[in-house]
């Protein structure tokens, strides 16, 4: 197709992992021209380059999408390869054909007049024009990775946890994971599981819940506790997480403010649930040192003023949306970490609806995916 040819659907669902999928299969019983496009040269390409040791840490039971449970073998915590397959045996049973390798660059409105609404402009100059746009580019759609202090200065490798797929490469290398979230911890653990000199680099209190309490998994125990009053459930979930985690100050950690709940709630920060790093750090296999002051040629200063020898700086600083670059002529309402408030765009955004960016809901973002597809095709029917 030429690149400056204008096609028509009804509706455009921009990203083909989990939530364009999702989204891509409710509206398809509606008997629309749904286009569902994506970057990625194959489906579920994040879950095909995250970390080889990536488990979910929410159970197959609330981690499904619709019309479609994982596979009765499948372990209760299902590994990275099994939700690549599952991702394209949900393609494949409700025959959605993504078309792959196009980057959607900008979404602007349609000219007035038109019977589309919205026009999105792929990095090839092809561009779609819609009555409806879904964006399911994903809260990771972007790398986060800040520039440290003397960061020229150091000879050894720094990287993004984006990079990270299993030890082997670092094997005999003295490496600092920044940042404990669920990736940071769990990258550190799977570094040193394989013998691999390893610390962290924590420089904010986190709250820290077991994946598993006596065999039931927190996840249900936190969505039970969501649905009581707001200070009942934190009060619970400080106690349930002080009486299986306890205070771990003296291994350079020390514990949020807030319950974990309220910390979802408010902030979109999901605890770090633990699988084992927790124990090793407690074993003294991985040091927990503070915030970093600077790097230096051998290896990094702390903000304590220790200064420790490094070969690797690896980043686990998260991801971002990267939403308002996508809107280069329409003002986006978002919260402090990037995310838009509502599935359903309104006023200037109506037409647009955002599908697998709530953060804050207990029990963990594939189980929103649901419910936020659901409704879209519920109010695009409705249109």
């Amino acid at each position: 197709m030429d690149s400056t040819t204008t096609t028509f659907h009804d509706v455009l669902v921009i990203g083909a992992g989990p939530a364009g999928l999702a989204t891509a299969a409710c509206l398809a019983p509606l008997g629309l021209d749904v286009k569902l496009i994506d970057r990625a040269l194959e489906t579920a390409s994040s879950w095909r380059h995250h970390y080889e040791r990536l488990h979910l840490h929410t159970v197959k039971t609330h981690s499904a999408l619709p019309g479609l449970p994982f596979p009765a073998s499948a372990p209760r915590y299902v590994p990275r390869q099994g939700v690549v397959e599952y991702l394209l045996a949900y393609a494949e049973h409700h025959g959605l054909r993504p078309e792959l390798g196009h980057e959607v660059v900008a979404i602007e409105p349609a000219p007035a007049g038109t019977m589309a609404r919205w026009i999105a402009t792929t990095a090839a100059g092809r561009r779609l024009a819609a009555r409806h746009v879904v964006m399911a580019t994903g809260a990771n759609r972007k790398p986060s990775a800040p520039e440290l202090p003397g960061q020229g200065d150091f000879g050894g490798r720094i990287l993004h946890s984006r990079n990270y797929r299993n030890a082997a490469p670092f094997a005999g290398q003295r490496v600092l994971v920044v940042g404990m979230g669920n990736t940071g911890a769990e990258i550190a653990l799977d570094l040193v599981e394989h013998g691999v000199r390893t610390a962290l680099s924590v420089r904010s209190p986190v709250n820290i819940v077991l994946r598993d309490v006596l065999g039931r998994p927190t996840q249900l125990s936190s969505i039970a506790l969501s649905k009581l009053p707001a200070s009942w459930g934190d009060a619970l979930a400080t106690l349930l997480r002080n009486i299986t985690v306890g205070d771990l100050s003296r291994y350079g950690l020390h514990t949020a403010l807030h319950s974990p709940l309220r910390q979802l709630r408010e902030e979109g920060r999901t605890p770090v649930i633990d699988v084992g790093t927790v124990r090793r750090i407690k074993a003294g296999d991985i040091q927990v040192y503070p915030g970093i002051q600077t790097l230096t040629q051998g290896g990094v200063r702390f903000a304590d003023g220790g200064e420790h020898p490094f070969d690797v700086v690896l980043l686990a600083t998260g991801y971002e949306a990267a939403l308002r670059e996508l809107f280069p002529r329409v003002s986006l309402q978002l919260d402090a970490r990037g995310m838009p408030p509502d599935t359903v765009g309104g006023g200037a955004l109506a037409g647009v609806y955002f599908v697998g960016f709530d953060v804050r809901q207990p029990g963990g973002l594939l189980r929103s995916i649901g419910p936020q597809a659901q409704a879209v095709a519920e109010q695009v029917a409705r249109a």
